[in-house]
């Protein structure tokens, strides 16, 4: 995996975390909403651990936290 492909990675975790955060969910509740694992939300978010995730769950993620699935690709930097 290339560093900008590890630095996107990073990215999309920080931006789950960004919007979970702003919604009030814990990582606990978001996982349980979105049908995945505490770990693996913990995972997603863990800016040194680059961890795929099918785009079906990528859209639950989106759904509850009420977010467009495309705000999660806003990079910024």
């Amino acid at each position: 995996m290339t560093q900008e492909r590890l630095n996107q990675f990073k990215q999309l975790g920080l931006t789950i975390a960004y919007y979970r955060k702003l919604k009030g969910y814990t990582q606990q509740g978001l996982a349980e909403a979105a049908g995945l694992s505490r770990t693996h939300i913990s995972n997603l978010e863990a800016p040194n651990m680059p961890t795929s995730i099918s785009l079906e769950k990528l859209f639950d993620i989106a759904d509850v936290l009420g977010v467009p699935v495309k705000q999660f690709f806003d990079f910024r930097e």
